[in-house]
């Protein structure tokens, strides 16, 4: 089943006068429990492309489809509500809420969302224990190492229960040690729970990991290759 399909996606920034072509009518479908990394030189169009998945930025013209719906038809309201939703997002720069511990941090989304208190703790706490930070719940970010805050970010892009995670240069900021660790944990998920991993990253680790690798040129798919 695909989570994701788009059709002659375009995008064109007018910088200064200057029309920049970020994307160039891009087709693709992304099936549920794929784990996928897009590649693809700086400039390429890769963050672009990955930005409009998650609906933070809209094309010029084109269409994208998350589980059937249109998300370029919605207003603005009604895309932030899909997002929180249906979409998990994890970014290079980790973007925990500093004053609040782990466990906060993880029900944050599910507070946004409604969820009742009981439930959003339960499921904090089963998504920290899954990650490997169960003794880590109480800690604040600034007394977790950056793979310990990337896997709590992790966790808190799980706790909607999204229909596919975006992870922008997830790895950036991580030694290899730590890089390792995050990716194997993210495929033990991908492959056990079927989460849906969406990767935009210049990191070979990360490709070889990845069992679909889509690479972009120019604002075009150049290559998509399975493994």
């Amino acid at each position: 089943m695909k989570v994701i399909e788009v059709t002659n996606l375009i995008k064109i920034y007018n910088e200064s006068e200057v029309k920049v072509n970020a994307l160039n009518g891009i087709d693709l479908g992304i099936e549920e429990g794929e784990f996928t990394a897009i590649v693809g030189p700086s400039g390429s169009g890769k963050t672009t492309f990955l930005n409009m998945l998650g609906g933070l930025d809209m094309p010029t013209a084109g269409e994208i489809r998350v589980g059937g719906t249109d998300i370029c038809g919605l207003s603005s309201s009604q895309l932030i509500d899909f997002r929180l939703r249906n979409i998990g997002f994890v970014f290079q720069a980790y973007n925990l809420i500093p004053v609040l511990t782990a466990i906060e941090n993880v029900e944050f989304i599910m507070q946004l969302q409604g969820t009742p208190k009981q439930e959003r703790e339960t499921r904090a706490k089963e998504l920290l224990h899954q990650v490997g930070l169960g003794d880590r719940m109480n800690s604040r970010p600034a007394k977790l190492s950056g793979g310990q805050q990337q896997r709590v970010a992790v966790a808190r892009a799980l706790a909607s229960k999204p229909k596919f995670v975006l992870a922008d240069e997830p790895t950036a900021n991580l030694d290899s040690k730590s890089t390792e660790n995050l990716l194997d944990m993210m495929e033990e998920l991908n492959r056990k729970e079927q989460v849906t991993f969406i990767f935009s990253t210049h990191d070979q680790r990360v490709v070889h990991k990845a069992r679909r690798v889509i690479t972009l040129e120019d604002g075009l798919v150049i290559s998509d290759e399975r493994k």
